[in-house]
């Protein structure tokens, strides 16, 4: 229409023409009906609710199991639905040695003034049932911060003392891995966080030091955030093929060069002993320092430093490959929050009796310490359904091939107590991506991959029964709206990346820990929480995922989050002594999935793929759905419709295969939505917010459905149908 949005058009025209429109639109909309597809033909993953629907226990509070612990807070958690829980291990994020029972024996029990020191082994003896347990602090660390949730510790690489010394894990020397050392180099670097004119290093060595070694620098923007966007370049006088430890200053360069990152790579120990004496072999192997300079050296032959050290985070930021779990008696922090023990995690009444799975440190521990574990766990009789093996190598840097030669000692320690056992891992940070590190001397990138690949070269791919991740998809603060279109394709996707790295199909892929970011905020608490969780729950587990675990199970009651809002990654807000006061969003789209949708019990659920053609003007796929066929014959169709502003009427199909017309639901069908109509959350408050209306789900029952029935789907809902299906009538 030329001409049409001229000057002259009038009101009257405009409110004319703007009425067509919208009629043109609605016969459009009609002709093309909004239909959800269901693949019926096939299904696409088979399920054990018991095993894949969970919910994952944390480290909590100093002094909060016993107000958690009690029978009404513990009803109302398990009228969400979840069954297997997930036992999450903290104490390894922060760098600490876990001990699982606090009864047990050191290697040096006269150590710390009889106090005992050294590696500690939790005995398996069957006393006082175990309430609680605690984390020790690591003493030889070389870390300022890491990408777990360590940021309360310091690296004593450069604190300033020359009395404390960052050590390696010896677990990673030939003693114990059975290879040349040369095969899993240890490795410091220093992060000055500006470019610098560097030309000389100063190390304070202790024993064991490297006698073999070379000082490099990075030529890439950020050797953590992006490990494959540069390599680690020796320095032109870096390479030192006979140390002799003591305080050595290399003069790494004729002149100045600007770097910003500077990394000692360890090939060859010294093999002596440490300050902790010659009576344990795992103090006289791998690297010592006690501490690191760097800087210039002027024509004068005096040193000038540049690094800052002080024993707090201010300090120059440095990161090693590993830590050696030596530890004291003295370094226990029993406030920095609470393991729960497993006594009291078997028999409170939160696992329903079911097997759990249950981790074993091993970053920071020993393999008679986890064996003991298991020993005990199954001594009393408790369930174990599958054992993780450490908490986020990729988040303590860990290369690839150093936690495979660990998980090979420890599976052989734990199989040697039980040859059934599960054994999995590698339990990665919340990844949207491959997890990449620092290319090997073949160009090998992939984190997962190189892991597959160690433990294959080794014979003991056998030994990985399944393998776990963490999803926690959206960056903190940056959560809209918008996010919910990406959450299908983020979380299907990352579960295809770990097929194509090599993680064989028989293995089964489970994701322990999970909320839709790694801070709280608003998200979690609003309507967006319980479409999200709907979302990802059905999209894993829709294309093959074998588990999902929800965290966190347990009451934590409403915090300050991201830019300042309230939320919290759990189902409940809670007064100060735990106490519930209201459930949350995530809780009834817990009940949605895990009673409405999934027949409550242990029987296995067909699951389907489907599909709708509900899309906005931008090509989001406004409306989600996942299909199952319940033990009791009916099929339930989870929906979720993240359109804010619109609801949506759509037919459903079913498509055999056959050939034939597509199937319906016919007869009587159960409608349960839960929404914006539902719940409302209000920030502020004495509980940090609180929702009006707060539920319950909206339940219904359609009568006499068909091929004509539409089905309604409220705006920001989600709703579960389910029924009986055969050819329809009109």
């Amino acid at each position: 229409m030329p001409g049409m949005f001229n000057k002259t058009l009038r009101p009257a025209r405009i409110a004319r023409w703007c009425a067509c429109a919208t009629l043109l639109f609605a016969f459009v909309a009609a002709a093309n009906a909004q239909t959800i597809h269901v693949d019926a033909s096939k299904p696409s993953n088979t399920i054990d609710p018991a095993v894949a629907l969970g919910a994952g226990i944390d480290r909590i509070g100093y002094g909060a199991a016993d107000k958690l612990y009690v029978q009404p807070t513990i009803d109302q958690v398990l009228a969400a639905g979840w069954q297997m829980v997930s036992y999450r291990q903290n104490t390894e994020l922060h760098m600490e040695a876990w001990h699982w029972n606090p009864a047990g024996t050191w290697s040096e029990p006269s150590g710390q003034g009889g106090q005992g020191s050294g590696y500690f082994t939790g005995s398996t003896e069957l006393g006082t049932p175990i309430r609680h347990s605690y984390g020790y602090p690591l003493p030889h660390r070389g870390v300022t911060r890491d990408d777990g949730t360590d940021t309360d510790g310091y690296s004593r690489l450069d604190d300033g003392d020359l009395d404390t010394y960052w050590k390696s894990n010896p677990y990673l020397t030939e003693k114990y891995t059975g290879e040349n050392d040369a095969l899993h180099p240890q490795w410091v670097f220093m992060d000055f966080l500006t470019n610098q004119d560097i030309d000389a290093i100063r190390v304070a060595w202790a024993e064991p030091y490297a006698t073999n070694y070379v000082v490099q620098y990075w030529t890439g923007d950020d050797p953590i955030k992006h490990p494959t966007l540069g390599v680690w370049q020796s320095f032109p006088h870096g390479v030192v093929t006979n140390g002799k430890g003591g305080t050595a200053v290399l003069k790494l360069s004729d002149m100045p060069m600007t770097v910003r990152w500077v990394r000692i790579l360890m090939t060859q120990s010294s093999n002596t002993c440490d300050t902790h004496g010659s009576a344990d072999p795992r103090n006289c192997v791998g690297y010592a320092i006690r501490e690191l300079y760097a800087g210039t050296v002027s024509p004068d032959g005096k040193f000038h430093d540049l690094m800052r050290h002080v024993p707090e985070q201010d300090q120059t930021p440095t990161y090693c490959s590993s830590v050696d779990p030596w530890h004291t008696a003295a370094d226990l922090d029993e406030r920095a929050g609470d393991q729960v023990g497993f006594d009291l995690f078997y028999t409170g009444g939160y696992t329903r009796g079911l097997p759990a799975m249950i981790p074993i440190a091993m970053i920071y521990a020993t393999p008679e310490d986890s064996a003991a574990e298991i020993a005990y766990i199954e001594k009393r009789g408790y369930p174990i359904a599958y054992v993780e093996m450490g908490e986020e190598p990729d988040g303590h840097y860990m290369p690839p091939e150093d936690y495979a030669a660990m998980y090979v000692q420890w599976a052989a320690a734990l199989h040697k107590v039980d040859p059934k056992l599960k054994l999995g891992g590698p339990i990665f940070t919340g990844q949207n991506k491959d997890i990449e590190t620092w290319a090997d001397d073949k160009g090998r990138t992939s984190w997962t991959g190189r892991f597959i690949d160690y433990l294959k070269a080794h014979g003991k791919l056998g030994d990985l029964a399944f393998f776990s991740f963490e999803h926690y998809p959206f960056e903190p603060c940056k959560v809209e709206w918008s996010s919910l279109y990406d959450e299908a394709n983020l979380v299907t996707h990352i579960a295809d990346v770990w097929r194509q790295d090599g993680v064989p199909p028989e293995v089964p892929l489970f994701i322990t820990e999970s909320n839709l970011s790694w801070n709280q905020s608003e998200a979690f608490v609003d309507t967006f929480g319980a479409l999200w969780l709907a979302d990802y729950v059905g999209a894993f587990l829709s294309n093959g995922g074998a588990g999902v675990s929800y965290f966190h199970y347990l009451p934590l009651g409403v915090g300050r989050g991201c830019n300042g809002s309230e939320g919290t990654f759990g189902m409940f807000s809670a007064d100060r002594d735990l106490k519930i006061q209201q459930n949350l969003s995530q809780y009834f789209a817990s009940q949605l999935i895990n009673l409405e949708w999934i027949q409550p019990g242990n029987k296995p659920h067909k699951l389907f793929l489907s599909k709708s053609d509900v899309w906005d003007p931008a090509g989001h796929n406004l409306v989600t759905s996942y299909a199952t066929l319940r033990p009791d014959g009916q099929w339930a169709l989870m929906i979720v419709n993240k359109d804010q502003e619109n609801a949506h009427a759509v037919k459903i199909q079913f498509d055999d295969g056959s050939g034939g017309a597509a199937k319906v639901f016919t007869g009587s069908v159960d409608r349960v939505t839960f929404g914006s109509e539902q719940y409302q959350w209000h920030p502020g408050g004495q509980y940090g917010g609180k929702a009006d209306p707060d539920g319950p789900a909206a339940k219904s029952t359609i009568s006499g459905a068909g091929a004509a029935t539409e089905y309604t789907l409220p705006k920001a809902s989600v709703t579960v149908l389910r029924g009986n299906i055969s050819a329809g009538k009109k």
